[in-house]
């Protein structure tokens, strides 16, 4: 197991000599199988390791359980802690949001603030290869594009690493069970009214046994295929928009119209995802169908006329220009 992942961190270049790494520990199987390998690992990879855990107060006691054991296998190592109570559950209903986006973000919130105070420059997440699936599965039931079909990255924004990302699932269970770290399981992993959870749960399963038993080396496969071909896109069209570009700012990118107009459909459609990701660092909630619109809006070029894709975002276009703004 050690060798797989030295052999992952190798080929995505996660972790350089002098990294100083937080890992984001649960206290299930994923995470403490990450945990166990980087304390084993940090004297050859010549890196410093903590730990940030948190307890979203929704699981009581089983939670506070959870808390307490990742803290003995800290205190057994001298592994430095970084620990957040929340009630995400309050929290996601003053938010409006679901309890897993709360979770999250609530997560990667305190892993960011951690990483300010202390110096840090790396957080490793233990998201493995069935994640990876998993997820894929979901972008395909929801209609996504090829963008979809990559799933979780080994690295983004060099900063959130994977290690496991090339792990099965069933491969770090084992690896807990012969290393007799007794991590806690998540009973919420088996409520099915989550879609990750109807996926992991019944239709993984149900194409293995119907199918391919090598279901989830298979998706790997074509996401690596698909990752390839879209990293080399990707250049292209950054190339292109750097040409087409007029200005880039904090709160806006604005686009030469008839250079944009002049653009295959592909690349139309991935500058204004771009451009999109450039003002707002996502384009989360934008649809295939707002992008079609804007082209439309684009292609008319008739006087001053805009679109708002959602409460923030403004696309307008006038006297040659197409801008992409904040809606305030």
């Amino acid at each position: 197991m050690e060798k797989e992942v030295l052999k992952t961190i190798e080929k995505y270049k996660l972790i350089e000599s002098g990294d100083k790494i937080l890992i984001a520990v649960s206290g299930g199987p994923d995470s403490m199988c990450l945990l166990d390998i980087l304390n084993k690992l940090k004297d050859k990879l010549k890196i410093e390791i903590a730990v940030v855990h948190v307890n979203h107060g929704i699981r009581g006691k089983v939670a506070d359980e959870e808390t307490e054991y990742i803290k003995r296998y800290c205190e057994k190592y001298n592994i430095k802690i970084y620990i957040k109570r929340e009630k995400v559950i309050d929290l996601a209903k003053k938010d409006k949001i679901g309890l897993e986006e709360e979770g999250r973000k609530v997560r990667y919130n305190f892993f960011d603030e951690i990483l300010q105070k202390t110096g840090f420059n790396k957080i490793a997440i233990a998201h493995n290869m069935n994640d990876k699936v998993e997820t894929i599965l979901m972008n395909i039931i929801r209609g996504s594009g090829t963008l979809g079909l990559k799933g979780i990255e080994p690295k983004r924004d060099n900063k959130y690493i994977r290690p496991l990302i090339e792990t099965e699932r069933k491969d770090i269970e084992k690896y807990c069970e012969e290393q007799k770290l007794e991590p806690k399981f998540d009973e919420s992993n088996n409520d099915n009214t989550y879609t990750r959870n109807k996926v992991r749960n019944i239709l993984i399963p149900f194409i293995k046994k119907e199918f391919n038993p090598n279901i989830i080396r298979g998706i790997n496969n074509l996401s690596e295929i698909v990752s390839e071909e879209q990293n080399y896109l990707e250049k292209i069209v950054n190339n292109i928009y750097s040409q087409i570009k007029i200005e880039e700012a904090k709160d806006k990118v604005i686009l030469d119209l008839k250079e944009f107009n002049k653009q295959d459909i592909v690349i139309k459609k991935r500058i204004l995802f771009l451009s999109i990701n450039k003002v707002f660092g996502s384009s989360k909630n934008i649809e295939k169908i707002h992008i079609e619109d804007i082209i439309k809006l684009c292609e008319r070029n008739i006087g001053n006329k805009y679109l708002t894709p959602n409460k923030n975002i403004k696309v307008y276009v006038n006297k040659g220009k197409i801008i992409i703004s904040h809606t305030y």
